[in-house]
Formats: C-alpha cells, sequence, structure tokens
C-alpha cells in the first residue's frame, strides 16, 4: 500500500489540492474533515510519516459508485443512505453493523454485506493491509477489500466490552453462556489470534487481561475527557496532578486542557471526578510537527493539575526515568505493566501484566511489545519494585517501518519526570487551561512566589 501511496503522491493525483472528506474523529466520533494538501515535495514519498500514511487512509474515502444491477445478489435488500452515518464507509445498520443505524437507512455502506457480495473494489485492495473500518485502516467501505480482509471478517462489529472478557470461556448468547450480550466476549468466543494486517497493535495476538479496578494501581488509572471532545487515559502522579499524552488535549490544532477526569469506578463511592485547572507540557511541544513527522514523539506528553486532590484518598503512583537509572540493557529485563480504557473493551481497563521495552532512542521514546491499540493514548507503562509502581513511559503512536511491521512508541518520562515535584506544588505551570494556538507553547513559568 505504501508504495502505491508513494506512485499517487508522484502522480499527483491523491494530494493534488483540499477534498472535503468523511472519516472518523481523534475520538471516534464521525465528522467532516477539510484536509489541506500535505507539505511534500512531488516525486518524494519518504517524507510521509507513518501518521500521514494513517491520516490520509483515514480520511481519504473513495466514492463508491452504485453496485451495477447485473452484480446484485438475488437476496432482496433495499433502503436509503438517510442515516447521519450513511456513507462513511462502515456498516451501521442493526444485525449486519455496528446498529447505530435504522435498518434501511445505510444502504450505500451496507448492501455488499447484507447480499454477500462483496469485493475488491477498494483502490487499496490487494496491498496486504486490510483497509475496512474498524479493525482496518478504514480507507475503503465495508465489504471492498476482501483479500486483504476476508480471512478476518469474523472479527467485524465484535469487542471484548463484556465484564467478563478475557477469562477463556465464551458468555455469548447461542454459543456460549449467554452472560455477555452479542458479540461483546469476542477474545473468549472467536479467538485471540490477530493478523497483523489489521490495525491493532497486537504483534498477531492479543494478550491483554482486565485489570481490577478497586485494586491499585489500577484504580488511579482514568479517563480525561476534554471540553472541546476527545478523551484518553490518563493516570494520578500526585494527589491533584494527573499524566496523559500532549497530543490528547488537542483538537482543531489549538490546545484545549480542560477536561474532568474520571478513576476509581471500582471503589466504594466511585467513580470520582476532578476538574483540570492547569497544565505543563513540553517546551518544545507542537502539535503540528508531532502530527507530520517522528521527530518529536518525546514531547508527546502532559500534566494536568485537578481541582480535587484526589490522590489524597485514592493514593497515587510513582515516576522514574528508568533508562537513566538503570541502562538500556537493564530497562529492556523490566517486567513491564500497562493499563488503559481501549476503545474495543468498553467501560472495562484493559492492559498487559508482562510486556517489555523493545528499544530506548536517543528522543526520549522507547519501543514496546505491550498490547495497545486506540484510547490507550497517555495510558501508563510501570515497573513494580519492593512494593512501589513506578511509571516509566506513557503511550503515544506508531512510526513507519519499511522492512517490517509498525514500531509502536512510548514517551518515556525522562522528559518530565523531573519537573513532576514543582508543577504538583505549583511552582510552575502555565497559569490555567486557556486555549492556546498552533505552534510550541509558551515556557513553563512560575505561578506561585516561594
Amino acid at each position: 500500500m505504501r508504495a502505491i501511496l508513494a506512485g499517487l503522491v508522484v502522480a499527483g493525483g491523491l494530494l493534488a489540492g483540499a477534498l472535503a472528506l468523511g472519516g472518523l474523529s481523534a475520538d471516534g466520533d464521525r465528522v467532516a474533515h477539510q484536509v489541506s494538501q500535505p507539505r511534500i515535495e512531488p516525486g518524494d514519498p519518504t517524507v510521509l510519516s507513518s501518521r500521514d500514511y494513517t491520516r490520509i487512509l483515514q480520511r481519504y474515502q473513495k466514492p463508491d459508485p452504485a453496485a451495477p444491477a447485473t452484480g446484485r445478489s438475488e437476496v432482496s435488500y433495499t433502503g436509503d443512505d438517510s442515516c447521519r452515518h450513511a456513507n462513511d464507509g462502515e456498516c451501521d445498520e442493526p444485525g449486519i453493523g455496528t446498529g447505530a443505524c435504522p435498518a434501511g437507512t445505510d444502504y450505500s455502506d451496507c448492501w455488499r454485506i447484507a447480499t454477500g457480495q462483496e469485493d475488491d473494489s477498494c483502490r487499496w485492495a490487494n496491498d496486504g493491509e486490510c483497509d475496512e473500518p474498524g479493525f482496518g485502516t478504514g480507507a475503503c467501505t465495508q465489504g471492498t477489500d476482501v483479500s486483504d480482509c476476508g480471512d478476518i471478517a469474523h472479527l467485524r462489529f465484535r469487542n471484548d466490552s463484556c465484564e467478563f472478557a478475557f477469562d477463556g470461556v465464551c458468555d455469548e448468547p447461542g454459543i456460549g453462556t449467554g452472560r455477555c450480550p452479542a458479540r461483546t466476549d469476542r477474545s473468549d468466543c472467536v479467538g485471540r489470534e490477530r493478523p497483523l494486517t489489521i490495525n491493532d497493535h497486537f504483534f498477531g495476538h492479543d494478550d491483554r487481561v482486565l485489570m481490577d479496578r478497586s485494586a491499585f494501581p489500577w484504580s488511579v488509572i482514568g479517563t480525561i475527557n476534554a471540553d472541546r471532545g476527545g478523551g484518553c487515559t490518563a493516570t494520578l502522579v500526585a494527589p491533584d496532578v494527573i499524566v496523559t499524552a500532549a497530543h490528547c488535549i488537542h483538537r482543531e490544532g489549538r490546545l484545549h486542557a480542560g477536561g474532568i477526569f474520571t478513576t476509581g469506578h471500582g471503589l466504594p463511592g466511585g467513580p470520582f471526578t476532578a476538574r483540570a485547572i492547569d497544565h505543563l507540557i513540553d517546551a518544545e511541544w507542537d502539535h503540528d510537527r508531532f502530527s507530520q513527522t517522528d521527530e518529536i514523539d518525546g514531547t508527546d506528553w502532559a500534566l494536568l493539575r485537578l481541582d480535587r486532590r484526589l490522590g489524597d484518598e485514592l493514593g497515587y503512583v510513582g515516576a522514574i526515568d528508568l533508562v537513566a537509572d538503570r541502562g538500556e540493557r537493564e530497562a529492556q529485563n523490566a517486567r513491564i505493566w500497562q493499563a488503559g480504557y481501549s476503545w474495543d473493551t468498553g467501560d472495562n481497563l484493559s492492559g498487559n501484566e508482562d510486556c517489555r521495552i523493545l528499544a530506548a532512542y536517543p528522543d526520549d521514546t522507547m519501543s514496546h511489545d505491550c498490547d495497545t491499540t486506540r484510547g490507550d493514548s497517555g495510558s501508563p507503562f510501570m515497573i513494580h519494585e519492593n512494593g512501589e509502581w513506578q511509571i516509566v513511559a506513557t503511550d503515544s503512536n506508531f512510526r513507519r517501518n519499511p522492512d517490517g511491521p509498525f514500531i509502536y512508541i512510548a514517551s518515556r518520562s525522562s522528559r518530565w519526570v523531573h519537573l513532576l515535584d514543582d508543577f504538583a506544588a505549583g511552582r510552575i505551570g502555565a497559569g490555567g487551561v486557556r486555549p492556546q494556538g498552533p505552534g510550541k507553547p509558551e515556557a513553563a513559568r512560575p505561578i506561585k512566589e516561594d
């Protein structure tokens, strides 16, 4: 597919100008995007980063011509595109799709599935990567990349949102105990194998488990839901401070640090909430540069001050610069725990109990083999030693790898661990959560006198 993209870039066909396109926003809402022409030199596709490819594929939707009458199945299926989610590439009708639309109102996205006429009509078909929505890149309409997605079509519209997911027992009705709603116990009912062609970071096998949200430290891992939309995972690292990813508090090219942190779902009196009232981000952070390159991934962190000292009651985890303290070799041998609110596990906190750092890079990032996916951005990577939990990194993004599968990246805590005490004490910060425009933020400044 990247070879195809390169050819299209040279030809100027795909990126010729600004296109009004439909797709998924960062938080999964279906919205209309206005995509301007990327800053590239014709004939030099190597300047496109992995996120460029993903952004282009997820937002570019080839218009599906109406299926020719001669190609229709004898199965009777009629309808229109009156649903607000119609023509987004994903079938949303009940029974055969997500169920977000009434029956017969998402015709263009659903007719191939409904009539058994799936094909390879998408321009990205037969490139070795599944490009359908959900478990693929989203560049193709459902049912138009059958050669790349057909062997995993059984994963469509399934998730692990049931409270009994990942316990090794199929609990869906009809094929299991019936304790779970249909299609919500995917891993237990259809298996954990996840081909590398899908757009989730499972390295061929989903090894996640559900974490006990009533037990520390999982009880202090929650979600930050921004006032301007979008949600990520965040963790208490001081009585009134959480850490997440910087890209999680950006929307429409501007930084919007205001939002609500929610955690402690499994605790008596929970869940507990607090509002972000101040923030601290890296002096070198630039959202456009982060989105378009792999150069500043280490700056993808954000500390948010809360209006309640939740940590006094719930506790909080520490932070450590593991590579500087132990060296890269020992860091790679350390057992890593990770947990986040993944898109496909509903209200459950899912994560990994034994994964590893694969490499530590000079830009304050690390690659890892933890199973992560959308919604895990900002989630903690932790070590547990001598009864202490310490964050060593937070989930960020992935990088293109021409010689193999994508490389999955976390921002190491080395960029902010030395700032945590001063921010927690109120000695530094941005002075609030007022929106900031694109480009670099102002440098952290004192907000209280000693």
